[in-house]
């Protein structure tokens, strides 16, 4: 709530790389209609990966992983979670569903956000209440001790915390106080100040991230995931939260950091969106433009079986013979033998281990 206290964000003060930002956001917003219309079936299997990659990347982020061959069962098939990682995958999958078939019945209040945690966390004791005892945000640094980042809102002050945030929140939104992407990044930044569960925190905050976005109508995160570009550039996300809360408490804090890292992964969906979305008009097809797509999105070494997931739809022969037809260009590079081997894209980054 310290981020909309006396008329903070009315009193923010954006820089031009701000604004440039928020402008390339709405120019690609005012596209994404156009981009959904033109090409309905490459849209669907988009959506299908990016419900994928977002339950395996914020879970991922948190330290939780299930076997790859169970994935794709638990997120969009029926299988049954058989212990608590995939129980834990298997509620993050359904508070998506819950955000991408009822977002405008969704308000921002404190039951809708414990609803949300109820839903991911289902399963664990606490899930949907406030947290009952004191945590903190502690950094872990490899060959060295930990180190306390940041102390959160008390146990007792919690409740009342939450209440102001979402109250402030729908206030600002419905004054037109602030541009409604930075109103956003201040509501996601101090519910992580406020930290008001026990645990699951930071997925509940990128579900409250999706939801407000729905809220406003940018609507990237149903075809590209945000989890997953978050992930990508995860120590980013850390040192920008860390540098946007340092002094969070007194009302001291910089939301510039943290509003700068946001926008810019909005923005970086919006691209990836419309550079899949617009090969369709291409001569090679959807689903050949779907599999070049993925081969782009991977940050290093992927797999076949990787690639497979990531193009729903689209059989492991077709699969096999786009890479084929890439190796030949040279745009791919094979990394061993058999079908468990690593591939690279020319002029990515290579991933060892």
């Amino acid at each position: 709530m310290m981020s909309f206290r006396g008329g903070c964000l009315e009193k923010l003060s954006l820089p031009t790389g701000i604004v440039w930002l928020l402008t390339d956001i709405a120019e690609a917003k005012g596209r994404q209609d156009l981009y959904a219309r033109q090409a309905p079936q490459l849209l669907k299997a988009l959506r299908e990966t990016a419900l994928i990659q977002s339950v395996e990347s914020s879970n991922r982020i948190e330290g939780v992983t299930v076997a790859s061959a169970r994935l794709r069962p638990l997120v969009v098939g029926h299988a049954k979670p058989q212990d608590r990682p995939e129980e834990e995958i298997h509620g993050y999958r359904q508070a998506l569903n819950l955000i991408h078939t009822n977002a405008h019945d969704l308000a921002v209040t404190p039951d809708v956000l414990r609803r949300l945690h109820g839903t991911a966390q289902h399963g664990v004791g606490d899930a949907g209440q406030w947290k009952r005892v004191e945590n903190e945000i502690v950094e872990l640094r490899r060959g060295a001790a930990p180190v306390v980042r940041f102390r959160p809102v008390s146990v007792a002050d919690t409740p009342a915390a939450v209440e102001e945030l979402c109250v402030m929140y729908r206030q600002v939104i419905a004054q037109g106080g602030a541009p409604p992407l930075v109103a956003v990044a201040g509501l996601v930044l101090d519910f992580l100040c406020v930290h008001p569960f026990r645990d699951g925190n930071g997925r509940v905050a990128r579900l409250l991230t999706l939801l407000a976005l729905y809220h406003h109508g940018y609507e990237v995160g149903r075809y590209v995931s945000l989890e997953r570009l978050i992930e990508e550039s995860k120590e980013d996300y850390y040192d920008c939260l860390r540098r946007s809360s340092d002094g969070w408490h007194d009302g001291r804090h910089d939301l510039l950091p943290w509003l700068r890292y946001f926008l810019g992964i909005v923005r970086r969906a919006y691209r990836e969106f419309e550079t899949r979305a617009g090969q369709v008009k291409t001569p090679r097809g959807a689903k050949t433009a779907l599999i070049e797509a993925s081969i782009d999105s991977f940050p290093g070494n992927f797999t076949l079986a990787e690639l497979e997931r990531a193009c729903p739809g689209v059989s492991r022969d077709m699969v096999r013979r786009v890479l084929r037809e890439l190796q030949k260009a040279e745009r791919v590079v094979c990394l061993g033998r058999g079908p468990g081997a690593a591939w690279r894209r020319k002029g990515s980054t290579p991933i060892k281990g």
